[in-house]
């Protein structure tokens, strides 16, 4: 693994890097810009399908950013042999945050799943109340968590 990482390592802190930006740059557009922009919408049935369908568009970038950083994750802690050192501890409170992230986007993917299927069928209301927690709370708790993560992998690759 660690010739893999030095043969590959720009590539590989790359695509972890990148990914991180698609997963939380991803949400900070989505609830700072794309969810102001979409209360201009009067008409709430169109406001309902634009947000799930942009949930739904956002979805299919972001999973396959989630895998590629747990992937390219593995990789560096096998590679650069944290394990055993002083920097483990922030090595183990990453992954502790990805797992509370990745926890969170399933229960958003569950939610907006069940906002469409409510809106499909016609029952706007309840569409909208699945998807009023996804941008009130779980899309700015994983923004926290992801500015966070950011952060302790910016302190560990200076190290």
């Amino acid at each position: 693994m660690t010739q893999f990482f030095d043969n590959f390592s720009s590539i590989i802190v790359f695509l972890h890097v990148i990914s991180a930006v698609i997963w939380v740059g991803g949400m900070i557009a989505i609830r700072f810009a794309v969810h102001y922009s979409m209360q201009n919408i009067e008409d709430p049935k169109v406001k309902l399908g634009k947000t799930l369908e942009n949930l739904k568009r956002f979805f299919n970038m972001v999973i396959p950013a989630i895998l590629t950083l747990l992937i390219t994750a593995i990789i560096m802690i096998i590679a650069l042999g944290f394990k055993g050192t002083e920097l483990y501890g922030i090595v183990i409170l990453k992954e502790v945050i990805w797992t509370g992230m990745s926890l969170i986007f399933i229960t958003i993917y569950i939610k907006r799943n069940k906002a469409q299927k409510a809106f499909d069928s016609g029952d706007f209301a309840n569409a909208k109340n699945k998807l009023l927690p996804i941008a009130a709370y779980f899309i700015p708790a994983n923004i926290v968590l992801g500015l966070i993560a950011i952060f302790l992998g910016i302190t560990l690759r200076g190290f």
